[in-house]
């Protein structure tokens, strides 16, 4: 997986507009008669942390045909790595069996699950729980469907499995390939709700005797953890010296990362309060901060979980807001981790219950039956980014293709719940740029999500609500989804073009500048169609 570029994770100040020539960090842009302009050198590469991994609802759920028409969906348009979720040892996936005092490792959902995963080009990223119940030492779950989260009653019955596991993948998938895939241990263990007691030694412990199993299959295979949610960084310096006091093996450390405040809980679902963007990009950091001066320091840095809130029936994550507030988080966050996971892809999902409407404030990138939502078009938009970086500033990333086509990825920036009812969002917002291009003319497409553009949920309040909606409905609904695509043409000046951005309320926006060489076609003459304007 990438490593990180360093520990510096500003995108890139946008110098006032207005300012005369004055240069802003980073290689970014600067403004010109209040016009900012893109140097024609990159900065660098783009980093691919953002497409590293996502989320996932437990991995029992990709047996369902909606989960895996979902996933082949991402990968189609979007295209991550890694999945990482719940429960791979939890009773649902039926992997610890007994019968007649008779004790069997059974793999046939766990094989169809990671079939299924690399079938569209998606590897594991394994975490290692719950607990099965044939080895828990109480009875306290978690989630509607209730994964076990007591400590074993035998570490060694515990390590047992999981050298059987990690041995039942390397002889189906081979050594190479799982090597490639990361090892988490556990999930949260400094919240009571999943683990019991949140007792830290009794995790430490845990932690050791799993990593310890992991080796004993094959020193090479990557394993890590202590996956902690936010609010816990006080666990990073007793976890790195009992790794380390105790030569404990460890390849990567792991965190979440969430900026959502505490729950106003309504009939099926909740509202919360939000801090800034900024906060999620500080969380990622945090890692890097607190193990400097470490044996941990330097290790690479997954945020396997993040989104803005918590909670899979927050409204929130179905709009245009979400989307735009998440914005500069996929531009910078690959400046301070190796991989940040959203969580997750698809509303197939039942950690609160199941959801009783289709637009219910999943966690998903889709809805059942994949409807887009605006955040999966911040993500589809980020697939479409070219690879070298010419500007960041805080409302744009502009990239370069070796072939000369000049992306823009453009969003209104926002703030959290104290910056008003919208993030301190205007009606519009105003991005004025002067981009390098490659050839003298130049073809604008722009595609375009906002409140009313691209954002299915709109449509959904706008047809009333239906918690279960029809085909017709279903259709409808995705075809609101699709962003709303603009095209024209632009004349090089000098080698650039002007590009003027109006933005809407909370829009994420799209620009790809493409280089046109006109070809010849004896005898064309649009003045002699009826009705047309003729250019050029």
């Amino acid at each position: 997986m990438l490593r990180g570029a360093g520990p510096d994770h500003l995108t890139g100040r946008v110098v006032a507009v207005g300012d005369t020539l004055t240069p802003s960090p980073n290689g970014g842009a600067r403004p010109l008669m209040n016009r900012l302009v893109v140097p024609s050198q990159p900065t660098g590469r783009l980093s691919d942390a953002w497409r590293e991994c996502v989320g996932t609802g437990r991995l029992n759920l990709a047996l369902r045909a909606d989960y895996q028409e979902s996933a082949a969906l991402v990968q189609r348009e979007i295209g991550f790595r890694y999945i990482r979720g719940h429960g791979l040892l939890s009773d649902d996936m039926g992997v610890l069996r007994q019968s007649e005092g008779v004790t069997r490792y059974s793999f046939t959902y766990v094989d169809q699950v990671v079939d299924s995963y690399l079938r569209i080009g998606l590897k594991p990223f394994l975490e290692l729980g719950f607990m099965p119940s044939a080895l828990a030492s109480g009875d306290q779950t978690v989630f509607w469907w209730k994964g076990n989260v007591t400590p074993p009653r035998s570490h060694d019955d515990w390590a047992a499995l999981v050298r059987a596991v990690l041995r039942h993948l390397i002889d189906r998938y081979g050594l190479d390939e799982v090597r490639t895939w990361p090892i988490e241990v556990w999930n949260e263990p400094n919240l009571t709700v999943f683990w019991q007691g949140a007792d830290k030694a009794a995790y430490f412990r845990l932690y050791e005797a799993t990593a310890r199993a992991v080796k004993d299959v094959d020193a090479s295979l990557q394993v890590g953890g202590p996956v902690l949610s936010p609010g816990s960084d006080e666990w990073w310096a007793p976890f790195a010296d009992f790794v380390a006091a105790r030569d404990v093996p460890i390849d990567f450390v792991s965190r979440h990362a969430y900026s959502s405040g505490p729950v106003q809980q309504v009939p099926f679902g909740v509202y919360q309060t939000f801090e800034p963007p900024q906060d999620l990009l500080d969380q990622f950091d945090a890692p890097r901060r607190y193990l400097e001066g470490t044996a941990l320091a330097g290790l690479p840095v997954h945020i396997s979980e993040f989104n803005t809130s918590y909670r899979p029936d927050n409204p929130v994550h179905d709009t245009a807001w979400n989307a735009t507030y998440l914005a500069p988080v996929l531009a910078g966050g690959g400046d301070l981790v190796d991989s940040f996971s959203y969580w997750t892809f698809c509303d197939v999902f039942e950690e609160a219950d199941i959801p009783t409407s289709l637009f219910h404030g999943g966690f998903g990138l889709l809805t059942h039956r994949q409807v887009r939502k605006p955040t999966y078009h911040l993500y589809a938009f980020m697939a479409r980014l070219g690879g070298s970086v010419l500007a960041r500033g805080v409302d744009h990333l502009v990239c370069r293709d070796d072939d000369g086509r000049v992306t823009v990825l453009a969003w209104q920036p926002v703030g959290g719940s104290d910056d008003g009812p919208y993030g301190s969002a205007p009606a519009t917002h105003e991005l004025r740029l002067r981009v390098p291009v490659a050839t003298s003319s130049t073809a604008v497409v722009r595609r375009s999500v906002n409140e009313t553009e691209g954002n299915a949920w709109t449509a959904w309040r706008e047809l009333g609500r239906p918690r279960n909606p029809s085909e017709r409905t279903l259709d409808l609904l995705r075809d609101a989804s699709v962003p709303v695509v603009r095209h024209s043409s632009l004349s090089a000046t000098d080698g650039h073009v002007d590009l003027d951005l109006v933005l809407g309320r909370h829009e994420v926006t799209l620009v790809e500048l493409l280089p046109v060489t006109p070809d010849e076609h004896p005898g064309l003459d649009d003045r002699r169609i009826l009705g047309q304007d003729v250019v050029g």
